[in-house]
């Protein structure tokens, strides 16, 4: 393993062992959770990817590809560590943020409030948008196979922001698009 690989695997179980130890606290889901709605289109995406990786010319290509990127330049690796901590701290930041008021994508909470500062002041799913550019850094210093990673959940990522957006709008008419006309999806200054 290298010291890239070291770094990276860390920055990951830090983001899972905060979640799980700041999940406890958070304010009681009312309507049931929304996302059983969207179990369907979860069930695909696990089976679109169990059926690609059973597939061997899916795997002989990605070995391929992973055969050509393997090297890792001191500077790739670097970048990609650098990609990784920022994604997983920016998005840690926005779970501070949030408070009790997380939960799982597209639920609805008792008591809502709209949270707009911290991370929430630069963009509207901060969590989403740290965790695809921890995923970016992954690519980039371990292995090209985070890539699939990154494409599925990105656009899993879009779909839910979509969806909650919806929601922040039912439950904070004016509020919300007027933040939405301040703010960007996913990434300052970008997406």
């Amino acid at each position: 393993m290298t010291i890239y690989q070291a770094l990276i695997l860390a920055f990951w179980v830090a983001l899972i062992v905060c979640w799980l130890i700041m999940a406890a606290g958070a304010k009681r889901t009312i309507g049931g959770w929304v996302w059983r709605r969207e179990l369907a289109l979860r069930l695909a995406i696990f089976v679109l990817i169990a059926i690609a990786l059973r597939s061997p010319a899916f795997r002989r290509d990605i070995l391929d590809v992973q055969l050509r990127f393997s090297e890792v330049t001191p500077v790739l690796g670097i970048a990609g560590v650098m990609l990784c901590g920022a994604g997983v701290g920016f998005a840690i930041w926005a779970r501070v943020n949030l408070g009790r008021n997380w939960g799982m994508p597209m639920s609805r909470k008792e008591d809502p409030e709209l949270v707009t500062t911290g991370a929430y002041s630069l963009v509207r799913h901060p969590i989403y948008g740290g965790i695809l550019v921890a995923m970016l850094g992954s690519v980039i210093a371990v292995s090209v196979f985070w890539a699939l990673a990154l494409i599925v959940f990105g656009a899993y990522f879009i779909y839910s922001a979509r969806r909650e957006e919806k929601l922040m709008i039912a439950q904070f008419p004016e509020q919300y698009c007027e933040y939405m006309k301040r703010t960007k999806m996913l990434l300052p200054y970008m997406v």
